[in-house]
């Protein structure tokens, strides 16, 4: 009977592991599609270049600010009930564009809320992923529930764009609603599945998840998180580089087809999601996150001096290897450094670094840029990058953070 129960527990694709995976896919795809669609929608109506930005910007800050406090509402009030609310206020927000879509200035506000029920989304299918996985595959699962991220970001941006050069806006919001109610749907199927999972595990995060609301803990930062989520502030800063700059850098480089760039990074990160992981788990996470460092600095210090398609597609590939490294890894030991009672806020802490990186990318790059030029901003986030590196060393050797992950 003990061996059955630990089969049970080590078993990854579980009928709930893999619709959360789904939800998470479905929310991507959807928001993927107005990335780059809505800054050009506020330029066609109108709009200035400084609210085209502002549409993106404010939906970052409120998306940062109210996750401070989802992760505590994850820990005290439970996940697929908060989760659910978040689907369905991105869905009201989405609908809502369409009926606003000729005003700035309300475009702007929906967008401001539209950054809270991101963010409560994705925390929220972050936290009961990690739930879900089994604490010995834990990097593993994690690499393979953020395939779902790759996987969407390939499709929705170039998705988008395509409905909104040759159909409309209207069906643009349309399409994009239709995979939140998805989202939606499977959110259900996915709450249910998991209220029936008969596994000690979830039968233990159910009685953390009690004690969590009898003790009412209300910190927004989970202390532990704060070592791995510090590397992926700084990780995350270089991403805005290539997230932000990278077409207008080709541009100035005299470089056309970069689309292809963006579908070999996603292709590359895959592929280290799906093989990383298990490497971690075996071999502790600083056997992947090293490396990965590496490859990022790698990446970077080629995409310093590109002046060619094939030299920015050879930095796609090793960028690409890199992050797909690290990230699963950092949230994997996260995931393990925290309390289960605390989890859901120690996911909300590592995801805040992220949302504070893009926010601060955003403007000190565009600063380095306008002083110094493009290439002086890949060159700089390699130096980051070599900081990065030595600053964890310093700190698994200090344990601050705990080189294995189970």
């Amino acid at each position: 009977m003990e061996n059955a129960k630990t089969l049970v527990q080590e078993k990854l694709w579980t009928i709930p592991f893999t619709l959360i995976a789904v939800v998470n896919f479905l929310t991507y795809v959807g928001n993927f599609m107005l990335l780059s669609t809505l800054p050009m929608l506020i330029l066609h109506i109108g709009g200035s270049t400084l609210m085209a930005g502002l549409i993106t910007g404010i939906y970052s800050l409120t998306a940062f600010i109210s996750r401070l406090h989802i992760g505590t509402l994850l820990d005290r009030k439970g996940r697929t009930s908060i989760l659910l609310v978040g689907l369905s206020v991105m869905l009201i927000i989405i609908v809502s564009y369409n009926t606003v879509a000729y005003s700035v200035i309300l475009l702007l506000m929906l967008r401001a809320i539209h950054g809270v029920g991101w963010s409560t989304v994705t925390t929220s299918t972050n936290t009961i992923a990690s739930d879900l996985i089994p604490a010995t595959r834990r990097s593993e699962g994690m690499g393979f529930f953020g395939i779902s991220i790759s996987v969407a970001m390939v499709i929705g941006p170039g998705l988008g764009l395509y409905i909104m050069e040759h159909y409309s806006y209207t069906l643009l919001f349309i399409l994009s609603a239709c995979f939140i109610i998805l989202a939606l749907i499977t959110g259900f199927s996915a709450s249910y599945c998991r209220q029936n999972y008969q596994s000690s595990q979830l039968a233990n995060v159910k009685s953390t998840e009690d004690t969590a609301q009898q003790n009412g803990k209300l910190a927004v930062i989970e202390k532990s998180a704060l070592g791995p989520s510090f590397l992926f502030f700084i990780i995350v800063i270089t991403y805005s580089t290539i997230m932000i700059f990278l077409p207008p850098y080709a541009s100035d480089r005299g470089v056309t087809d970069i689309a292809a760039f963006f579908t070999i990074i996603a292709l590359a990160m895959m592929f280290t999601r799906l093989t990383t992981g298990r490497i971690a788990d075996r071999y502790g996470t600083a056997k992947v996150i090293i490396p990965g460092m590496v490859l990022l600095g790698i990446a970077l210090q080629i995409l310093s001096v590109a002046t060619s398609l094939p030299m920015f597609l050879i930095a796609a590939v090793f960028y690409g290897l890199g992050y797909g490294s690290v990230q699963p890894a950092l949230n994997a030991l996260v995931i393990s450094l925290a309390p289960v009672e605390r989890r859901g806020t120690a996911n909300a802490t590592f995801m805040c670094a992220q949302d504070m990186a893009g926010i601060l990318g955003s403007v000190i790059w565009g600063l380095v840029a306008q002083v110094f030029g493009f290439s002086y901003i890949y060159s700089s986030s390699a130096i980051l990058i070599v900081i990065a590196v030595i600053w964890y060393l310093a700190s698994t050797n200090g344990n601050l953070i705990y080189k294995k992950t189970h």
